[in-house]
């Protein structure tokens, strides 16, 4: 499970403003249709092309749970590309990304200062920019691993050196144990 990822794709999942299909006949046609054919469908699936074709007809209903949660995850990530667009491109641009998190947080810092470790419950409004980098690293295709250190390099900016009105000399900010973390664009 990509805890950034999903998390960054449920933010943009709340700008849309119809439900995606929620039946297997239904979302089987409209990736039919998004694919341009059974056959591209039937290999993003894993199953047959015949099957595939019984679900557009409407003679198969009730999928297997495995193939029924990937139809689901395909055809929502899918849904409405043009206002998952705009969600992401409003968000880096003009709105920024809210942060809601509760973890372990730490940092590296001079000599003399307290960095110690503790679980802190964070809601940060992170600027535009920091949105960008998340939403361009996401398309990019990166691991989680990094989606963190993006979002920690963006709290040390936004949240422990408030834009570099405190903490100057604070070099890394350590991110772990996320107990819960939540986007909201």
């Amino acid at each position: 499970m990509s805890l950034f990822g999903d998390g960054l794709e449920a933010a943009v999942q709340k700008a849309l403003t119809r439900p995606a299909p929620k039946n297997a006949g239904p979302q089987m046609r409209y990736l039919v249709k998004q694919l341009k054919g059974t056959k591209a469908v039937a290999e993003l699936l894993g199953v047959s092309q015949r099957q595939v074709e019984r679900y557009v007809a409407g003679k198969a209903r009730k999928p297997r749970p495995d193939l029924a949660s990937r139809l689901e995850r395909e055809v929502k990530k899918r849904w409405q590309p043009q206002i998952r667009a705009r969600a992401r491109e409003r968000a880096a641009s003009t709105d920024g990304i809210v942060i809601d998190t509760r973890a372990r947080m730490g940092y590296t810092a001079p000599i003399g200062s307290t960095d110690q470790d503790r679980i802190r419950h964070l809601t940060v409004a992170l600027p535009p920019q920091h949105a960008a980098r998340l939403f361009e690293a996401q398309e990019a295709g990166a691991s989680d691993r990094e989606l963190k250190e993006i979002t920690a390099e963006a709290l040390r900016e936004v949240y422990f050196q408030d834009g570099g009105r405190r903490a100057g000399s604070l070099e890394e900010v350590r991110f772990t144990d996320v107990e819960h973390l939540e986007f909201e664009l």
